[in-house]
């Protein structure tokens, strides 16, 4: 498999109804479980957000200024499935790298009391998350935004690309071009000991990169266990909950 499409959509049709994305965060208590089917289903709606409503398309840029979090992962996989080169940045990284030239679009979580909306990059398109648990549009928008749950929504169920990027399109600023992701999602899940059939516990904190904590296990055919502010006490539990096999 050579693109994150083709990755995603072998790690679907393995078992559509199966939780194929489990996410905890226990500084809030969240758990939300998405079947393969339900995770496609943002994606497609996202990605026709993208295609469909802004009209970009391979070689355009969009910016993730958001945690490790569910919808953060759709996004990243809609924007891939849309043929985007992608700069993600977690809010855990000390500042913002200066830019060369403004994103097409950028996503951003609410982070009024830390005052980070103000440090977002320029760009006539710009969403912001909430990151409800269940995905609720935000009672108040910031001047500047669209709110991304609530604009989402309108959106196909069904994602259908009318522009393939080619397999030397950025998908990442880093220089990782499309051509390059299945390859090096084999390699990261091979030496994180992932193997297909494996339910696998990812704490966040350890593995910050998407290509580590999302392409790498669906690479390998795994369902992906997600935890976000780690209560490690609650760790053991959880595994053996929810039935998982390699905690990494």
């Amino acid at each position: 498999m050579s693109d994150v499409p083709a990755i995603f959509a072998a790690a679907v049709a393995a078992d559509p109804a199966r939780p194929l994305l489990t996410f905890y965060d226990d500084a809030t208590g969240e758990r939300t479980e998405l079947s393969g089917v339900t995770l496609g289903n943002w994606v497609s709606k996202t990605a026709n957000l993208l295609v469909d409503g802004l009209g970009l398309g391979p070689g355009d840029r969009a910016d993730l200024l958001l945690p490790t979090h569910w919808q953060t992962a759709a996004i990243l996989l809609a924007s891939w499935s849309a043929g985007l080169t992608v700069a993600y940045r977690p809010w855990s990284t000390a500042g913002l790298v200066e830019e060369v030239a403004a994103p097409d679009v950028v996503f951003v979580s609410q982070e009024r009391e830390r005052g980070m909306l103000e440090d977002v990059p320029a760009t006539d398109e710009r969403f912001v998350l909430s990151l409800h648990p269940f995905a609720m549009p935000m009672r108040e928008v910031p001047d500047g935004y669209r709110d991304f749950n609530a604009e989402v929504r309108v959106f196909g169920d069904v994602f259908r690309p009318s522009a393939l990027p080619s397999p030397d399109t950025l998908a990442t600023v880093d220089g990782t071009t499309f051509g390059q992701w299945g390859e090096i999602a084999a390699l990261i899940a091979d030496e994180m000991g992932l193997v297909a059939g494996d339910r696998v516990m990812i704490d966040a904190s350890r593995y910050e990169q998407p290509v580590q904590w999302l392409l790498a296990p669906l690479a390998a055919g795994t369902s992906i266990v997600l935890v976000a502010n780690a209560d490690k006490d609650k760790l053991a539990a959880r595994a053996e909950a929810e039935r998982v096999t390699k905690i990494v």
